[in-house]
């Protein structure tokens, strides 16, 4: 699948948990660099990781699988937001981790949009694939590990 055609079934996959997924296509089509507000909870939740602990955590993510779910990052990489299965954050425990969920909005960029403020670390597939919660959970403890690691390394010189 060429990239046009990943980017316009992600755009598809997106607009369908909008309110108003033709207006919200539109929106898109008229500009890609536009954000829209799209609901969690429905077709996925998202759990934020606060500043480095969320780029570690892909780097952690990233060697355990072979793709991702779709994960967002704000202006200056100050937090990362991965998309797992919706119900999600009504059961997560884990602390310092926002949960989004039912009732909640998210700011979403155009798909193929990598830069600027809100953009895409890795872009929704078009196919609805999440990042599963427990492999998340697992990298983002070995995340906090190594981050551990490097704080008592610094301290020990």
């Amino acid at each position: 699948m060429n990239g046009e055609t990943a980017t316009r079934r992600a755009v598809e996959w997106l607009a369908a948990a909008a309110p108003d997924p033709e207006e919200c296509r539109q929106q898109w089509e008229r500009n890609p660099l536009a954000v829209t507000l799209l609901p969690a909870g429905l077709h996925w939740d998202v759990l934020i990781l606060a500043g480095t602990l969320g780029g570690l955590t892909l780097e952690v993510l990233t060697g355990l699988v072979d793709r991702p779910g779709p994960v967002l990052a704000d202006f200056g990489d100050s937090r990362t937001g991965f998309l797992v299965p919706s119900g999600t954050a009504a059961r997560w425990l884990g602390t310092g981790v926002r949960a989004a969920g039912r009732g909640t909005w998210i700011v979403v960029p155009y798909p193929g949009r990598r830069t600027g403020g809100v953009r895409w670390l890795v872009p929704p597939d078009g196919d609805g694939t999440l990042t599963d919660p427990v492999t998340l959970e697992l990298a983002m403890h070995e995340a906090a590990a190594r981050l551990a690691d490097a704080h008592r390394s610094d301290g020990h010189r």
